[in-house]
């Protein structure tokens, strides 16, 4: 059903093939994990080029609210932020916004736990139907006192403190819930070991997204933080001070895929100009898949082009690895030479909406088809018409029905607001792709 309180964005078509550039924006991962180990730290610091979106406003004020202080200090020429950060003695009571932020709802819970007080945490309505009783559980095994149903909103009486201990949790449906525990862990008086057992001995066992565990463990070590993990189902933190570092925040390598996308649809090149030389995200795997599909990918320095002749490759892929993308690569695979399969997405089903069941219904109410399974799509190409393209609250989904109205007439998308999530001004910054 539509809500009628939001305006429909007619997506701008593609005129001619794209010659263009673009300042890429600040990682929203990096962004909320850097902002919680600021505010984790022994003394101040700086984060620069910080994502400025909905997400990490809300960790902001989350933080804020706990007496963390945050202050800007300018920005730079993609509309990224800089801010220090100053800890202070975490204290509550606290009301904190989660909107429908994974990393916010996932992340500030321990943080919390480590302050003195109740900590109510609550979001928007669809952010309520987001899986979090593993973390909640596991903040119980750690010893935190949690008043919770298994979802938001739940409360958290704070102590100041964290026992720590093992903690043993099923993963498989986000791999955020490792990363909340390990970038608390070294506050935890016993320190914490952290295993991931599947429950479901049929689903894959590993974590899915390991990439951002990874992420999260470089970016401890940063901070002077050793994570000590055997293989990708076992981490182990000793009790240890975080460290403070100054920080540049990398541009998002899954922002930046709308833009490369939108050159294999109308065919051109687009170029990043701020592209990062050494990469905390899965930059390699993400353009191995666009190179698949048909993309020539060159690097210079900092600066990043992408090529294409506007014909697309179908490809079969596990993205279990970088299932951000999902929404994209599916929406290149409806204009796609022949069918495609996507696979190890199953996880995509716990993110703002239930993504694999989001994309089939609206791709196929366009006229297209997409035969969904419990871990994967099957995207078999047909002639898409013009229509209304619902979002769910969701950014991804915004950004793939704005890669499609490229190519189909008339392609109007719910909700394109919801892109301020993590893209700020996107319907201003996606017309600039097409005009320049």
């Amino acid at each position: 059903m539509i809500d009628e309180s939001l305006e429909l964005w007619p997506a701008p078509l593609a005129l001619a093939q794209l010659d263009s550039s673009f300042h890429l924006t600040g990682s929203k991962s990096i962004s909320n994990r850097a902002l919680v180990l600021a505010a984790l730290s022994d003394s101040p610091t700086h984060v620069r080029s910080l994502l400025d979106a909905r997400d990490t406003q809300l960790m902001i004020a989350g933080l804020q609210a706990l007496g963390v202080e945050i202050s800007s200090t300018g920005n730079d020429a993609a509309g990224n932020i800089n801010v220090e950060v100053t800890p202070h003695f975490l204290q509550g009571p606290a009301h904190i916004d989660v909107g429908l932020a994974g990393t916010v709802m996932r992340f500030l819970p321990p943080v919390a736990a480590l302050a003195r007080g109740d900590i109510y945490f609550d979001g928007d309505a669809a952010a309520r139907k987001r899986p979090m009783a593993t973390l909640l559980e596991a903040l119980k095994d750690l010893g935190v006192s949690v008043e919770d149903r298994g979802r938001l909103p739940f409360l958290i009486h704070g102590t100041g403190r964290m026992l720590g201990g093992e903690v043993i949790l099923d993963a498989s449906r986000s791999s955020q819930f490792v990363s909340a525990l390990l970038l608390s862990a070294a506050r935890c008086e016993s320190g914490a070991t952290i295993r991931h057992v599947p429950a479901d001995l049929s689903r894959p066992s590993t974590v899915p997204s390991l990439p951002h565990v990874r992420m999260t463990i470089a970016m401890l070590k940063q901070h002077g933080v050793t994570v000590h993990n055997s293989n990708d189902n076992m981490w182990h933190v000793d009790p240890q001070e975080i460290q403070a570092i100054d920080v540049d925040i990398e541009g998002d390598l899954s922002n930046a895929t709308p833009y490369f996308a939108a050159t294999m649809v109308a065919g051109g090149t687009v170029s990043c100009r701020d592209w990062p030389a050494d990469s905390l995200q899965p930059v390699a795997r993400v353009c191995e898949v666009f190179s698949a599909m048909g993309a020539t990918i060159n690097r210079d320095g900092e600066r990043l082009t992408f090529s294409s002749n506007g014909t697309i490759h179908a490809i079969d892929a596990d993205l279990a690895d970088i299932g951000e993308i999902a929404p994209t690569i599916v929406a290149l695979c409806s204009f796609a030479e022949g069918p495609s399969v996507i696979t190890g997405i199953g996880h995509l089903r716990g993110h703002e909406t239930d993504r694999l069941a989001a994309l089939a219904r609206e791709f196929n109410a366009l006229g297209g088809e997409i035969i969904e399974g419990p871990d994967q799509l099957t995207i078999n190409p047909r002639q898409l018409v013009g229509g209304i393209f619902h979002t769910y609250e969701d950014h991804r989904m915004a950004t793939a029905g704005a890669i499609i109205g490229l190519r189909v007439p008339g392609i109007l998308v719910e909700n394109i607001e919801t892109t301020s999530k993590t893209i700020p001004n996107f319907p201003q910054r996606w017309q600039d792709l097409l005009s320049l």
